[in-house]
């Protein structure tokens, strides 16, 4: 049985008949809270789909070695219950291996398995690990190549092992930027790579005040209303901030509904529109999510069956920030279309700190850590006052802490949003990397339609996302700051 996303729900609130307890040994259960009607029953989310010719197809399969699937199943389930290790294969996926530890880890007396794989497998010896590989490079499509013909350590590449080519636009291609940062190992060279002339050129053609938008979106199988398809993208928060023409920074605005059984998306966009129509600054977004949500969105609204007064403002608003989908028909580019700070990381700034990761987890505190502006700007508790930068969540707060010679990473600075399995365990939850990053909040407003919780737990709940969602366009503007500093 799956979830048919083609279906259409043919009633309101059926979400709402459903809640997630736990029963007294803790183990999660669900329970009906009110009766099904017929009219609920009437369309089916779940679809039966028949796998026995899938199945049939995965115990005809071999694999490279010309093993039958059945045979090595069995072989398999002989290893694991007769407790035998299996001889490691090192491969792409190590790079995602839950089994890594950090040095404080291994203080602490904590083993790590993805060492003890690569120690059997390749005769790693400690010092080893010290030198980047192949599973930090960028963006790379041949790993598993690599791995195989034995080009582990990236200060052994050259540039024969690449496909190295310009794509003749402002800032360097995705190949010229893989082999910069295996030119920095080389060269043991850890200062930062900026392209001055280029990215000089694109804040020339930015307008004041800049606005930094970050968005807390959901995919819930059970639709909130008629009309909706399962898994239909929802939009519950945003964070706003600005700097103006002087440099001042403030935090003007958010939106969070996580009000249970209620589709927050069009008043979640009207309240987005109202922010952002005072002026026609340049708007910034950190990879492509806020750009996918707003199309999702936009075409709910064509699709809406409903009435909405201001259905064509709404549907022009959106239009006039974003760029149109890829496998759109009608392509567009809003004359207002969003900036996206990832693009000009990725094209125009490279620091080794980030170890090849152009994630905002990864970028933001390498520029904290390089920034002497920042360290002394948001070292003072200026953060949250009258006459420092206004702030919605926080008040006389220090983002700059040191802990011996390098600055905590802010989101440590905030409480983890689902205290019950921290952020570092969610992160296991995506493969992808920009999905970890709004992973915790996604859960967060999961829990907070289909669990039972207190006024309480429900309150704190909220502070947790609007202070990271806050944090998030901070960092943008942060980012910003430090790279008008390295320019000037």
């Amino acid at each position: 049985m799956l979830i048919d996303k083609d279906s259409i729900c043919p009633t309101d609130g059926l979400n709402r008949k459903f809640l997630l307890e736990k029963d007294k040994t803790g183990m999660p259960f669900v329970k009906l809270l009110e009766p099904l009607t017929e009219d609920d029953l009437s369309v089916r989310l779940l679809k039966q789909i028949n796998t026995d010719t899938l199945i049939e197809k995965i115990w005809a399969e071999k694999d490279k070695n010309g093993i039958p699937f059945k045979d090595r199943f069995e072989e398999f389930s002989r290893l694991f219950f007769n407790d035998t290790k299996v001889k490691p294969v090192p491969k792409k996926e190590c790079a995602k291996c839950q089994f890594k530890t950090t040095i404080s880890d291994e203080d602490n007396g904590y083993l790590s398995g993805f060492k003890e794989c690569w120690q059997e497998a390749l005769h790693f010896d400690n010092s080893d690990f010290k030198d980047p590989t192949v599973l930090d490079l960028w963006n790379y499509r041949k790993k598993d190549e690599c791995l195989n013909a034995g080009l582990i350590k990236l200060k052994d590449f050259d540039e024969s092992d690449l496909s190295i080519k310009s794509d003749h636009k402002p800032g360097i291609s995705g190949s010229e930027r893989q082999w910069l940062q295996i030119e920095k190992v080389q060269q043991q060279d850890d200062t930062v790579w900026i392209d001055k002339e280029g990215l000089s050129d694109e804040i020339n053609s930015w307008t004041y005040p800049l606005h930094f938008i970050d968005f807390e979106t959901a995919m819930l199988p059970i639709p909130f209303k008629k009309g909706a398809h399962p898994y239909q993208g929802i939009a519950f928060q945003f964070s706003h901030h600005i700097i103006d023409d002087h440099g001042n920074v403030k935090h003007v605005g958010e939106y969070l509904n996580t009000e249970p059984g209620i589709d927050p998306s069009i008043d979640f966009i009207r309240a987005l529109k109202s922010q952002l129509e005072t002026d026609s600054g340049t708007i910034f977004r950190y990879s492509n999510h806020e750009n996918t949500y707003l199309n999702l969105i936009l075409k709910q609204i064509k699709d809406n069956p409903e009435p909405l007064d201001d259905k064509n403002e709404l549907i022009d608003f959106i239009i006039s920030i974003t760029k149109s989908p890829n496998d759109s028909r009608h392509k567009w580019v809003g004359e207002r279309c969003m900036v996206d700070l990832w693009e000009l990381v990725k094209r125009f700034y490279y620091d080794p700190l980030t170890n090849g990761s152009n994630s905002i987890k990864k970028v933001f505190p390498a520029i904290l850590n390089r920034s002497k502006l920042l360290q002394e700007k948001y070292s003072q508790p200026i953060y949250g006052t009258k006459n420092g930068i206004p702030s919605h969540n926080f008040t006389n707060f220090k983002w700059i802490i040191f802990d011996k010679d390098t600055i905590k990473d802010p989101y440590s600075l905030l409480d983890p949003i689902n205290k019950e399995a921290p952020d570092d365990k969610i992160e296991m939850l995506f493969e992808d990397e920009q999905l970890k990053e709004g992973g915790a909040a996604t859960i967060a407003y999961a829990k907070l339609q289909y669990t039972h919780m207190s006024d309480f737990e429900r309150d704190q709940l909220r502070k947790a996302l609007l202070r990271y969602c806050e944090l998030d366009t901070l960092a943008m503007v942060m980012i910003v700051e430090a790279w008008l500093d390295m320019l000037s």
